[in-house]
């Protein structure tokens, strides 16, 4: 559904993006993570046809966002991560609005509102948006990202600033849109959020690529896997081993070296001891990406 090749951004002297290219497929989840200043926002905006790319070419549904950026939108939701809105007006009247400005004749935008708000759980019967949490108007802006039905929704930091609550229902409803066959692109600081949602994620930084797939194939691209062993032993002064570790009645070690676990549990069999527990402990995302970022974990302050 969308191509990205050589995506390049200057302002300036300054380098936003440097050199993107990627695919999308149609009804994926895509994920983009880095540190701020990454580049992920102005990647979104290129995306959504509101920022020129210096350099490169972006193709959704095989039309040339250069050459034909309208008729790309007429079909793209966007969702900035800070979105005003138009506190004065009433949620349906807003809503009604931007129908209009998506060509929607107001007696389909009617019935999308309806069930967008119903789908949100937002009850704005009679409601200005000034009225609302930031949790509802996050919801409304959300529902004007819908009102034209896009097949591609951009969205960046959709869960920034919200409570946990509000940022889960958001979460899933991000969801529920791939159930529906809509491809969804969008930005989030949230690891464990990505990790449940996207079928791929894009790692940047400084604007560059650092790794793209699976949360599940970056792991086992950009980590080890740790083996803890818990095991008892009367006597471990034969072990030559560094990182056992005393703990009350046993002893624990955490290792990447599977020939060190073969070894220990040779010692402890042959020693009369015994294993009580061997599993295998697989990084979580969120610390592959600290170490791709240059983050030292074994620091600890104190």
């Amino acid at each position: 559904m969308i191509e990205v090749n050589g995506l390049r951004k200057k302002y300036g002297d300054f380098v936003a993006v440097d050199q993107l290219s990627f695919n999308v497929e149609k009804g994926e989840i895509f994920g983009i993570v880095g540190p701020n200043g990454a580049g992920k926002t102005t990647t979104l905006k290129m995306l959504s046809g509101l920022v020129r790319p210096t350099a490169g070419s972006i193709r959704i549904n095989d039309i040339d966002m250069s050459a034909d950026p309208v008729r790309i939108k007429s079909f793209l939701g966007f969702l900035p991560e800070e979105s005003p809105l138009y506190e004065g007006m009433y949620v349906e009247d807003y809503l009604l609005f931007f129908g209009e400005l998506y060509d929607v004749k107001k007696h389909i935008a009617r019935q999308r509102i309806n069930s967008l708000l119903n789908d949100l759980s937002l009850n704005a019967s009679g409601k200005r948006i000034g009225d609302l949490s930031k949790g509802m108007r996050r919801k409304v802006a959300i529902a004007r990202s819908l009102i034209n039905d896009p097949q591609l929704i951009i969205y960046d930091e959709p869960g920034s600033g919200l409570d946990p609550m509000t940022s889960r229902f958001i979460t899933e409803y991000i969801r529920s849109l791939k159930e529906r066959g809509k491809t969804v692109i969008f930005s989030a600081h949230n690891l464990y959020q990505m990790e449940s949602l996207c079928d791929r994620i894009l790692i940047i930084k400084d604007g560059k690529q650092v790794t793209l797939g699976s949360a599940a194939q970056i792991r086992k691209d950009h980590s080890k896997i740790l083996y803890r062993l818990e095991f008892m032993l009367e006597d471990i002064a034969d072990i030559c081993i560094q990182g056992v570790k005393r703990l009350e009645d046993r002893f624990v070690l955490v290792t990447a070296d599977m020939d060190v676990v073969n070894e220990i549990t040779g010692h402890v069999a042959t020693n009369g001891g015994r294993i009580i527990e061997m599993r295998t402990i697989e990084p979580a995302l969120e610390e592959v990406f600290l170490e791709l970022m240059g983050v030292d974990l074994s620091r600890t302050d104190g």
